[in-house]
């Protein structure tokens, strides 16, 4: 008889993301399949030694603050001892950026998101809404995190990520320039990718702003396949 496969969802940080109403729908999938889950309210949970080395996955969802040493130790740890860790937008991708060990684990960081014309603006957070494409990669369409899917567009944030080379990218996404943006050509960056760090696995997709984007049907897919690539 196999063991219950432990999940910790971990969530906090700026309200706007909505990290219990977008980690609380995940969680039926992950009972679904299997998973044992347990939540907490922001990182410290990972110094705990006992409760991390019992773990499978982790999925965080917590958009900035900050993390101690002994948090960040812990969650390196794990994950370096084989239990995933993933998670969507700014619950991964713009968490504690003041702390290099982690910014280096999971190889990704938000700098920015391309608004609409300033005479469009309200003061709203729909200011940062722009209609793109998400690009499955040529060369990746038959990883299971994105194979069938085909490519597809969001009117979401779109987020502009400092990346590394050791990165497995699976989609992108291109930025373009306009009148009046600072930067002066169109680019492309990460919006799914894995990473494998010691002997655990690191999921990110970039896309899940609020709880209407991770229900758009592709970034669900993807988000779910994500977690379940990623565990142990």
């Amino acid at each position: 008889m196999t063991s219950t496969k432990k999940v910790l969802v971990v969530r906090g940080g700026w309200d706007g993301h909505q990290p219990i109403e977008t980690s609380d729908s995940v969680i039926p999938f992950l009972t679904a399949q299997g998973f044992e889950v347990q939540t907490h309210d922001g990182p410290s949970i990972y110094a705990d030694r006992e409760t991390m080395t019992s773990l499978d996955l982790i999925v965080q969802v917590v958009t900035m603050t900050t993390i101690e040493p002994d948090e960040v130790a812990g969650l390196v740890s794990a994950v370096e001892s084989g239990c995933g860790f993933a998670g969507w937008h700014g619950g991964i991708a713009d968490s504690y950026r003041a702390s290099a060990e982690y910014l280096q684990l999971v190889g990704g960081q938000f700098a920015h998101h391309a608004a609409k014309p300033p005479a469009e603006r309200t003061g709203e957070q729909s200011d940062n809404y722009v209609r793109h494409r998400v690009s499955i990669r040529p060369d990746r369409r038959e990883h299971p995190i994105v194979a069938g899917l085909d490519d597809f567009q969001l009117d979401t944030e779109q987020y502009w990520v400092l990346s590394d080379a050791y990165n497995d990218v699976l989609a992108t996404t291109e930025i373009v320039h306009r009148d009046f943006d600072a930067w002066h050509r169109p680019f492309t960056v990460p919006v799914v990718w894995t990473r494998e760090w010691g002997r655990g696995r690191v999921f990110v997709c970039t896309a899940g702003h609020r709880l209407e984007v991770l229900d758009d049907p592709s970034v669900r897919t993807i988000v779910e396949r994500g977690l379940l690539w990623a565990s142990r």
